[in-house]
């Protein structure tokens, strides 16, 4: 860690300089991941003129009372919570910390991964929500704070998924000196984590299912195609650089 505020701001110029890099080497490829899936989010794209006719998909609305169904005090505490969790409460200073431990860390291309990621997938969100423009559900009225955003894809869905995956793939190959694996538990916490979150929309009437399921798939191809630029070839997060391999 950095003994001191200067050297601190030492290693964020470092970061800066890698991150500008790595843009410059790959900046097209991430322009085409991008533009892949905001036209119009691969797996929805077939049902794209749907959306823009302000028509629900044909499962949204049943799934949405079979969850409203099962509404009780206890249930409301319980996902109003997750709900809070999976944005501004949870994920995004989690996000922050996570970014900003890597760049203190000096685990500069780990840094880049996720700040690129994160903040690529936050841009990938906005520009479909205005893009598609979806309404969001009004079946009854929900107890959770008033949303003044569009519906589709979801944001917290999407948000939880990135860091999801972000985590996991960071934590992907990772022992403890006894050899135990962090993958699994890694990967069940957090898809847990993420379920819960996306449950919990769905249970306050916020967002239709295909708004998590678009937000879940778009944040998982986009993650999978930044990791795919960052660890090119034999990489992998965590090696030490070598002579000619920036860190």
């Amino acid at each position: 860690m950095p003994e001191s505020p200067a050297e601190a701001a030492h290693v964020v110029k470092q970061q800066g300089r890698l991150g500008a890099a790595f843009l410059r080497a790959h900046g097209w490829r991430l322009l085409l991941v991008f533009l892949g899936l905001l036209a119009p989010l691969w797996a929805f794209g077939a049902m794209a003129d749907a959306l823009h006719e302000g028509e629900a998909f044909a499962f949204d609305v049943p799934v949405l009372q079979a969850v409203h169904g099962i509404a009780s005090v206890q249930l409301d505490r319980l996902f109003v919570l997750f709900s809070a969790l999976g944005y501004a409460w949870g994920v995004v200073p989690v996000d922050a910390i996570l970014i900003v431990a890597l760049v203190l860390w000096r685990r500069m291309r780990e840094g880049v991964f996720a700040i690129v990621s994160i903040g690529g997938s936050l841009l990938l969100n906005l520009a479909a929500k205005h893009s598609f423009a979806r309404t969001r559900p009004d079946l009854w009225r929900s107890i959770a704070p008033a949303e003044t955003t569009y519906s589709f894809p979801s944001g917290h869905a999407m948000g939880s998924m990135t860091l999801a995956m972000v985590v996991i793939l960071l934590c992907w190959n990772v022992r403890t000196k006894s050899g135990w694996s962090w993958r699994w538990p890694v990967a069940l916490l957090m898809g847990a984590f993420v379920l819960m979150v996306g449950l919990s929309r769905l249970y306050l009437g916020v967002h239709y299912p295909s708004d998590i399921l678009a937000g879940w798939s778009a944040a998982c191809a986009w993650v999978v195609g930044v990791y795919g630029l960052v660890y090119y070839g034999t990489l992998r997060p965590w090696q030490v650089p070598g002579p000619n391999r920036p860190g």
